[in-house]
């Protein structure tokens, strides 16, 4: 058995929920947890308190309160509640309890025998190197034509560089763009919300994109927001390249978001360099990454 901490050595088993979920705060600091992951793991345990009696101890939760918590909250509690979510706050819950057990607190772990479930969504479609090709070519023609519009290729084309979301470019504004920059031109990616602030990031700009760029402004003149219109207008935009580019596929956000990642990996980018550019923590990380391995062909 593992030395007690601090955090639970004046616990025990007659200690109530909302005490231990304290301590396992403080613990979780002390371990060096981001205070994203610890505010992901603290909202899903204290869920518990919502479903347990106020006065039970930790020592008197048992399996089937476990089990009969994780149906309440899929098909009784009236809020809904997706198999990605169940998952997780199950991964929460096990981690709670483990800590109590691992530390001497708790003789036996009430969780240890509650059935994980796996909730990893279906693989995202991305553009295979042809249709990638095909669709910066069909969004191209448009600043060729008799009256040039670069407004197709400049939105398409920033999207497959920074794989950024449809929120983040529709926050766009023109002194985000910096193309004089010390370093090399880039777009900061900012949040009016603080608690998104750990999203914000700095994602280096490609000099085809930037020519494009300065006849988009030419032609549009945009007084502050980048791309001034509806997130409807934006995504029929997407679908009409795709037309154009002859895809069978429904040209999205998400798709050249999830194109721009995996050709970051197969380009030999480091892992964690291509979770920074998403803007994602290392919770989220975990799942992208194995859909990331699934779609260079990596696991099946």
């Amino acid at each position: 058995m593992m030395a007690k901490t601090t955090d639970s050595a004046h616990m025990t088993t007659k200690t109530l929920l909302p005490t231990a979920i304290n301590g396992w705060e403080m613990f979780m600091y002390d371990q060096g947890r981001s205070s994203n992951t610890v505010k992901a793991f603290l909202s899903d345990v204290r869920l518990l308190t919502q479903f347990l009696a106020p006065d039970k101890s930790i020592g008197a939760v048992t399996t089937d309160d476990l089990n009969r918590f994780f149906a309440w909250m899929e098909k009784e509690r009236g809020i809904p509640c997706s198999p990605k979510t169940l998952s997780r706050r199950i991964t929460s819950v096990k981690s709670f309890f483990r800590w109590l057990h691992q530390y001497g607190t708790l003789t036996l772990d009430p969780a240890a025998k509650v059935l994980q479930r796996s909730a990893i969504s279906p693989l995202p479609q991305v553009l295979t190197q042809d249709e990638y090709e095909a669709v910066l070519l069909a969004a191209d023609r448009h600043r060729r034509d008799k009256k040039p519009d670069a407004r197709p290729y400049t939105l398409v084309s920033l999207i497959l560089i920074t794989a950024i979301k449809k929120s983040e470019c529709l926050g766009i504004h023109i002194n985000h763009i910096d193309l004089d920059a010390k370093n090399g031109p880039h777009v900061f990616i900012r949040y009016a919300s603080p608690a998104n602030r750990y999203k914000e990031r700095k994602i280096e700009l490609e000099e085809d994109w930037i020519t494009a760029y300065k006849e988009y402004l030419v032609q549009y003149q945009p007084v502050d927001q980048v791309f001034a219109w509806s997130p409807r207008r934006l995504e029929y935009l997407l679908e009409d390249i795709g037309e154009e580019a002859g895809l069978t596929k429904h040209l999205s956000f998400d798709m050249c978001r999830w194109t721009s990642a995996l050709r970051d990996y197969q380009a030999g980018i480091e892992p964690d360099k291509i979770r920074q550019k998403l803007g994602v923590s290392k919770i989220q990380w975990r799942e992208l990454f194995i859909k990331l391995k699934q779609l260079n062909g990596e696991m099946k």
